[in-house]
């Protein structure tokens, strides 16, 4: 199997859950030792309806390889916000993959030209005026007879098509860095993935045709007009390169990871955890649960979320360090009693399960909070007719 470095506790579902609003860019989910394959190339499905913005399609890591999350139309959660795709950057001998986010203005993304407007650093797919969404009809494409919120500014794109490199740094990689701008928008307040997004993801990831041993660079549900929408997609033209995978090894350890770091600086600063073919063991392997600020321009909801997030967290990490004594001792007994090879492994197995279970339940309890969190959506004025 491939062979994959590994950060922190999180599955699935919380690759794409953020805290509501953060200081800094937080990378939430999987850093792996080879590199994704390159954007494959599509077209855009028409727009369903006003206010929708573009989400890019993009690589992700799910158990044991890279499957596609097709790009999509999103309606924005807030008048005024703005998509910031999520990207890989390499960093500390491994990739990790940096979140995505909503906020009203477009902060880094690894300089990866994912077109339709994202040519590596900005947007120029449209812009927010008196409340509602302008298209850009030379990167979108958009049905004039229904959408009348539009203009033609032609772009010139200085990050050509040809390299349809996926990720930044590393061999290969596209070399950008965040410019001061990007990065205050990410210490800015904005949102994570809006649960249409979440539930995309998750039905990508259940498609086996998307996982890119599968495609081999060429998924064939490369984008989508709603999100979750795969009965009418968009299939791939062609794959952005050949896809040449690792060769497998017996040495496959994939888990998922929280490594927090600021847009283009790729540094580890998380849990480790349970997930994939060689998950943690052992609570004593679990690093302890941290808060995480919030910028949602509310001082009291802040301050209460931080209230909440302490107490959370010290429960969390009671409960760690209760399993870890519980499972020390049985390790000290283990020793005592001379277990045999199987029952040693048995003991192996149970405390492996014990930790996953605990840390799922943490997951969980972790992502309710930063739901409740989220603000409400901002009311849309009503459409002036035309």
């Amino acid at each position: 199997m491939r062979t994959v470095a590994v950060r922190s506790l999180f599955f699935g579902l919380l690759f794409f859950a953020l805290s509501a609003a953060t200081f800094g860019q937080v990378a939430i989910g999987v850093s792996v030792t080879f590199a994704p394959p390159a954007l494959p190339v599509y077209e855009q499905p028409i727009c369903p309806g006003d206010d929708y913005i573009w989400t890019p399609g993009y690589w992700a890591w799910g158990d044991d390889d890279y499957y596609w999350v097709p790009g999509t139309w999103v309606e924005a959660p807030e008048v005024g916000f703005l998509w910031t795709p999520g990207y890989w950057g390499w960093g500390d001998g491994v990739y990790i993959f940096h979140e995505g986010f909503w906020g009203p203005t477009i902060g880094f993304y690894g300089g990866i030209n994912y077109g339709f407007g994202y040519f590596g650093h900005g947007y120029e797919g449209g812009r927010w005026d008196n409340g509602h969404f302008f298209y850009n009809r030379s990167v979108n494409n958009v049905n004039t007879t229904i959408i009348h919120n539009t203009y033609n500014t032609t772009i010139v794109n200085n990050n050509p098509g040809a390299s349809r490199v996926s990720y930044n740094g590393g061999n290969g990689g596209v070399e950008a860095r965040a410019s001061s701008a990007e990065e205050a928008a990410a210490r800015g307040r904005h949102i994570g993935p809006v649960p249409a997004q979440t539930q995309h993801l998750q039905a990508a990831r259940s498609n086996p045709q998307l996982r890119a041993s599968a495609n081999q660079g060429k998924p064939p549900i490369a984008a989508t007009a709603r999100p979750g929408d795969f009965k009418g997609a968009v299939p791939a033209r062609e794959a952005g390169a050949p896809y040449r995978p690792p060769a497998r090894t017996e040495n496959n350890a994939a888990r998922t990871g929280n490594t927090a770091d600021r847009p283009g600086n790729a540094t580890r600063n998380g849990n480790t955890g349970a997930a994939g073919s060689n998950p943690a063991a052992h609570a004593s392997e679990i690093q302890p649960h941290k808060s995480t600020p919030s910028n949602t321009g509310n001082a009291a909801r802040d301050q209460k979320y931080q209230q909440q997030q302490d107490k959370l967290t010290a429960k969390q990490n009671q409960e760690h360090q209760k399993l870890q004594q519980q499972q020390e001792r049985e390790h000290q007994q283990a020793s005592q009693k001379n277990y045999n090879e199987a029952a040693k492994q048995q003991l192996e197995q149970r405390h492996q399960q014990q930790t996953q279970q605990l840390e799922q339940k943490h997951t969980t309890q972790t992502q309710k909070l930063q739901t409740r969190q989220q603000p409400a959506p901002q009311s849309r004025p009503a459409q002036k007719p035309h």
